[in-house]
């Protein structure tokens, strides 16, 4: 049976790790220096080599030769999700205190370290303190946040980081060459970015890849072959999101479901595309994709991508515009510019007592059915603000330092004014009062002992 690519190209030494210098390069000196630490800690995504150098490394302290499937009494893996518990470190201990039988060191190699029970972490702990000299610990995790700081802290930490795709190209190139598989380039780098920088991951899609033809493995073949979209077809979401054109969103998403691709696998390259070229504007889009999963997929694609309809607000006409704001149609002001969220001070010209035409005639329950049209939370939000009108300004009073941070987004604040008929919209400080409006000092200073949550029930006592 041939082996697999990514066992079969595992390398030997720490020389031949690809894209890990960070790391590689201090192991070996510390080996050429003899400075040995008795614990190190591997942190870093899956299949970015953490397992492998660990072994490389547990063989050249000892100075043993190492082959993939050899067995060293000395060198022992332990699977922290199967031995997590306190007995199973308890047994550890009691063995790592029996002295190596061929080599200068013991190693212990501890994958997924940060699946240990919090007493088993307790009991790793006592011999990391006190570690006897012929030991040496090597504990490799996904999750590095949840390995005690009492076990960091005591160890020399290592971050390993997912391969640069220019890296992981050349690589591939490589291994590509050696098998004999002819692989268009740019087929290959489809491969890189599904392999998402692992080097586990990559290399077992080029295995699964190099069975398609023993001719030219062209782009057609292995988006064919991975259920994958077009790239122009994902450009095409991610442009039309961004225009918020409807219609074109779901003839262009019927058309890639109609081929068979499901709609997770759409979002998920809609992502690594937004991650490739960021923009601002796509971050909303961003945090949307990845809830895009089974039950009804389909339709949270549909209503993640419709979400930009709702954010792209077409300016009012000017019978809406006259229905709810006061300034005539033909002197309403611009949307402001998008820009930071600061806060707006009226212009000395515009004075609080005068009244501007038709400002009198402002309708807020108006107003805030208009925006929940466009969208609900923005409405959410509104309504939890006191609010005044003069001359052609709209003042908004929001009770949380939340409420004002989510209408001050760029695309919230354009919501506001367009749907306000063009009248200037200002968003003030949390917990500031509408001039004229007299503070209850007593609820002012309760609500801030308790962090800004009391509030009147309109009578004697505050709640």
């Amino acid at each position: 049976m041939a082996k697999a690519l990514y066992r079969k190209y595992r390398p030997c030494k720490l020389c031949d790790i690809v894209g890990q210098e960070q790391v590689t390069d201090v192991l070996s000196n510390s080996l050429k220096q003899g400075r040995i630490s008795h614990a190190y800690l591997f942190i870093g995504p899956r299949g970015t080599g953490k397992t492998s150098v660990a072994r490389i490394f547990a063989h050249e302290v000892n100075d043993f030769p190492y082959e993939i499937e050899d067995d060293y009494v000395d060198i022992i893996e332990i699977d922290g999700a199967s031995n997590r518990g306190i007995d199973n470190i308890r047994e550890l201990r009691e063995k790592a205190a029996i002295a190596p039988t061929t080599g200068k060191y013991k190693v212990y190699i501890i994958d997924e370290v940060h699946m240990l029970t919090k007493e088993a972490f307790n009991a790793l702990l006592k011999t990391l303190e006190e570690p006897p000299e012929h030991v040496i610990f090597i504990m490799a995790t996904t999750d590095a946040y949840k390995v005690p700081v009492t076990i960091t802290s005591r160890a020399q930490t290592y971050t390993f980081r997912l391969a640069d795709s220019g890296v992981m190209l050349e690589h591939l190139k490589n291994i590509a060459k050696l098998e004999g598989i002819k692989i268009d380039g740019t087929a290959l780098k489809i491969i890189v970015k599904r392999g998402g920088g692992s080097f586990r991951d990559s290399l077992s899609l080029l295995d699964q890849i190099s069975t398609l033809s023993e001719d030219l493995i062209t782009v057609e073949l292995v988006e064919k072959a991975m259920g994958l979209p077009q790239d122009d077809k994902i450009r095409a979401l991610i442009e039309g999101y961004i225009s918020g054109n409807l219609q074109d969103l779901t003839t262009t998403m019927r058309e890639l479901i109609s081929t068979g691709i499901k709609p997770e696998t759409i979002a998920e390259e809609m992502i690594l595309g937004i991650i490739e070229s960021p923009r601002a504007e796509l971050m909303g889009l961003l945090s949307k994709l990845t809830e895009v999963k089974a039950p009804f997929a389909e339709a949270k694609l549909l209503v993640t991508l419709s979400g930009a309809v709702k954010t792209a607000v077409p300016a009012m006409t000017k019978p809406q515009a006259a229905s709810i704001g006061s300034a005539p149609a033909e002197k309403m002001m611009e949307p402001e510019k998008q820009g930071s969220p600061e806060i707006q001070t009226a212009p000395d010209s515009v004075k609080k007592d005068e009244k501007a035409v038709g400002s009198q005639n402002f309708d807020w329950e108006k107003f805030c059915g208009v925006v929940r049209e466009l969208n609900d939370a923005v409405a959410a939000q509104l309504m939890k603000c006191k609010h005044s009108i003069s001359g052609n300004e709209l003042d908004l009073f929001p009770d949380k330092k939340i409420t004002r941070t989510i209408l001050s987004r760029d695309n919230n604040k354009r919501i506001l004014t367009e749907s306000a008929g063009g009248i200037k919209v200002i968003i003030h400080e949390a917990g500031e009062i509408p001039a004229g409006e007299k503070k209850d000092e007593l609820i002012s200073k309760i609500s801030d002992i308790m962090g800004g949550e009391v509030k009147s029930d309109g009578g004697d006592n505050p709640f």
